[in-house]
C-alpha cells in the first residue's frame, strides 16, 4: 500500500538524520561512513547520548536514502538510532544496501529479536548492564543469532558493571561466539579505570573509546 506521496509503506522509514562521519566504535573504528539514524526507541538507557532521537524525525523512501548515502560517498554504511529494529522495514533496507554493495553494521540494543537480519549485516548488539538501567530487557536469545563478524558491546557504568559483564562473558562463552567490546560510559568511568579493570581480569576482550567524542566532543550528528 502507497502512502499519499505514492511511495510503498514497506519502502520507507522514520529517520532522524543522515551524515557522513568517522565511525567512532566497533571494529569498523576510524573508518568513514555514513550514519542512518532512524527515529524512536523503547528503552531509556542511563548513559543514552542521542535522546533527541525518540520523537520527531521525517519519513524518507528507501530511494531517497540511497541516493543521499550515495551523494555522502563512503563505502560503510551503519544503520542506528534509537533503537533500528523498532521499525521493522529496516530489514528490507539493510538487504537493499548490501546487494547494493556496502559494507553495512547495525548497532542495536539487543532487546529487540535479529532472527531476521541479513546475514551480511555486522551486527553490534548492546547488551545491556546493570547501570544502563535496562537490564530486564536483554533479549539473551539473540546470542544463538551471532556470526564470528559480529561484535557484542557492554557498556559499563561501574565496576560492578563490568564484574556483571566478565560474568557474562565468562557464563556464556562469548569470546568463542564473536568480537566483544568494552566501553566506558562517557564522562561516567575513567578510561584509566576501565583499562586497568580489563588488564586486571585477564580477558582477551577489546576495550574501545568513543573516537567521535574524542575528534568532535557531544557534537550531535558527528
Amino acid at each position: 500500500m502507497a502512502d499519499q506521496s505514492g511511495v510503498d509503506a514497506a519502502q520507507r522509514l522514520k529517520l532522524t538524520e543522515i551524515f557522513l562521519s568517522i565511525q567512532g566504535e566497533s571494529t569498523l573504528a576510524g573508518l568513514p561512513t555514513v550514519f542512518v539514524r532512524l527515529t524512536g526507541c523503547p528503552l531509556r538507557c542511563s548513559y543514552c547520548d542521542t535522546a533527541y532521537a525518540f520523537h520527531g524525525g521525517a519519513w524518507h523512501s528507501f530511494d531517497a536514502i540511497e541516493a543521499r548515502i550515495g551523494e555522502l560517498g563512503a563505502k560503510q554504511v551503519c544503520i542506528t538510532g534509537g533503537e533500528p529494529l523498532a521499525q521493522r522495514n529496516v530489514l528490507g533496507l539493510m538487504t537493499r544496501l548490501c546487494n547494493a554493495g556496502y559494507t553495512v553494521s547495525l548497532e542495536t540494543s539487543g532487546a529487540m529479536d535479529i532472527a531476521n537480519v541479513d546475514p551480511r549485516v555486522i551486527k553490534v548488539l548492546d547488551l545491556k548492564t546493570p547501570g544502563s538501567g535496562e537490564l530486564a530487557r536483554n533479549k539473551f536469545d539473540n546470542l544463538a543469532h551471532l556470526t564470528p563478524q559480529d561484535q557484542i558491546k557492554f557498556v559499563v557504568c561501574d565496576q560492578a558493571d563490568f564484574d556483571w559483564a566478565v560474568e557474562q562473558i565468562e557464563s556464556r562463552d562469548l569470546i568463542a561466539t564473536c568480537t566483544v567490546l568494552v566501553s566506558p560510559s562517557y564522562g561516567q568511568v575513567a578510561p584509566a579505570d576501565l583499562a586497568n579493570w580489563l588488564l586486571t581480569s585477564g580477558l582477551n576482550i577489546r576495550m574501545q573509546m568513543q573516537l567521535h567524542k574524542a575528534v568532535w566532543g557531544e557534537e550531535p550528528g558527528r
